[in-house]
């Protein structure tokens, strides 16, 4: 039996690829205990520097389980509760990483699937993929944070439109209004996603962790608030390795050299 969910770790980059393809990668308690399993192990590891979550097969991912739906029908709360409380940790903690993380939707993305490639900092799309809530056609409602996500997004009113009509929102629609940041043919999207987190990777990672906290947290603060953490921020880095590297760098007219990531702050 293969493995759900499958993990790597090479060269700072921590790659996180779902694998359940004749289930259309949906969402079981076994594929959300190997989703914080994975998570867990990137987050141990300081070599990180930027997370790819990626899926095998034609679907990215379908959301919760259907058919695991079916078979509990009669205890479907109750299971429902077991499987989003370790669901949502899933969340938290991706949304939460210092480092970068990049979604690669390599097709359609439905219900839960929505929060999991949404809760990503760089979201890239197959020209093949398609969106669509699909809660209210089933009597249930959005969860795994895709109606914050994707409220943020696109705003209030398209996303009671994509949750409540479940009409699929193609790719290009997709882009256009901000559900995606890019989006590819369908066989060249692994390798620009590869090429992004190669090219962020290579970067000063405490700049790029510093520069998460600041934009992500932006919008909770005072413009008092914001300047001093940006000021805080700028001053510990000026004393870093990397700005003298960068700065260096830069004045002879060649490509930095930026030394091993860690701690964001």
């Amino acid at each position: 039996m293969s493995e759900c969910v499958l993990t790597t770790i090479n060269a700072g980059i921590g790659s996180i690829v779902l694998n359940r393809p004749d289930k259309a990668n949906a969402l079981d308690q076994a594929s959300v205990a190997a989703l914080r399993n994975a998570i867990d192990r990137i987050c141990a590891d300081r070599s990180v520097r930027v997370v790819l979550i990626r899926a095998t097969g034609k679907t990215f991912c379908s959301g919760g389980d259907i058919s695991n739906f079916k078979s509990n029908i009669d205890g479907l709360a109750p299971m429902l509760e077991g499987l989003l409380g370790p669901l949502n940790e899933v969340i938290l903690k991706l949304a939460n990483m210092p480092v970068p993380v990049i979604s690669v939707l390599n097709g359609p993305v439905g219900g839960g699937g929505i929060g999991l490639a949404l809760v990503a900092d760089f979201v890239l799309a197959a020209q093949s993929m398609k969106l669509r809530g699909g809660y209210s056609a089933i009597g249930l409602t959005p969860d795994v944070g895709s109606s914050w996500f994707l409220t943020r997004r696109v705003g209030p009113a398209r996303a009671r439109e994509i949750f409540i009509l479940n009409r699929p929102v193609n790719a290009d629609d997709c882009l256009a209004s901000g559900v995606v940041d890019a989006i590819y043919p369908d066989d060249q999207l692994a390798f620009e996603a590869d090429k992004l987190a190669e090219s962020i990777a290579a970067g000063a990672a405490k700049s790029i962790a510093r520069i998460k906290a600041l934009v992500n947290g932006a919008s909770q603060r005072t413009l008092h608030e914001q300047l001093a953490l940006e000021r805080e921020y700028m001053v510990a880095s000026g004393d870093s390795a990397d700005a003298r590297e960068g700065i260096t760098a830069f004045l002879e007219k060649r490509a930095p050299r930026f030394g091993p990531g860690g701690s964001p702050v």
